[in-house]
């Protein structure tokens, strides 16, 4: 009797224990679940998080893809540009040397005509210069030889116009003694008519020459 108390009692206890570890399993259980459930939704709100970033990421890893290629293209583009620049460059130049080499040909043709030129107005200008050095002394000479000869014109001149102002002064004298001779003469003695024709001619003679030429 006291055996199957004592049975029972431990039986009960050890139902009380057996539900008190269910109790604690139980809340332990719905422990570890509610923490299950709290890290599984701070778990699908971190991928959601991530999966935005990740969407985010691969927008922007797009837009850098197309703005790489954008790059590429226009960096192409750019080479492309470049080259064409330094084929049009290399041609210019090529251009502006030869240009630059006939424009000193002609300038040094140019200069060596224009040496020949200033040779030859040189040679002139000395040729021109002693000419007319030489015209100089001619027409200094030609103005003293004038001078001369005017001066000697000058004097003959004068000097035969004194020797005509004498001849002059005598023949004057000469008519005037000759007209005197004449009329005493006439007073003197008689005359016939052809020797006093005579006379009268002679000094109507004298007369029209001396009004004439002199």
């Amino acid at each position: 009797m006291g055996n199957g108390m004592c049975s029972r009692r431990q039986k009960r206890i050890f139902q009380a224990l057996a539900l008190l570890a269910v109790a604690i399993a139980f809340v332990y259980g719905a422990l570890v679940n509610y923490e299950l459930q709290k890290q599984l939704k701070k778990a699908e709100a971190l991928a959601i998080k991530y999966q935005q970033h990740h969407e985010s990421l691969s927008a922007q890893l797009q837009v850098v893809y197309e703005h790489r290629s954008r790059l590429e293209k226009s960096l192409q583009k750019e080479r492309l540009e470049l080259k064409k620049a330094r084929e049009d460059h290399l041609v210019y130049k090529l251009e502006a040397q030869e240009t630059l080499n006939k424009g000193r040909q002609d300038s040094n043709t140019r200069y060596n005509a224009l040496s020949v030129q200033h040779q030859m107005l040189k040679s002139q200008h000395e040729d021109l210069r002693r000419q007319h050095g030489e015209l100089q002394s001619e027409h200094q000479k030609l103005g003293e030889d004038l001078t001369k000869t005017f001066s000697d014109h000058r004097e003959k001149y004068l000097r035969l116009q004194q020797e005509k102002e004498q001849e002059v002064s005598k023949l004057k004298e000469s008519i005037y003694n000759l007209g005197v001779v004449v009329l005493q003469q006439l007073e003197g003695r008689s005359l016939d008519m052809p020797a006093l024709d005579q006379l009268y001619n002679i000094y109507h003679d004298l007369s029209y020459i001396f009004h004439t030429y002199l």
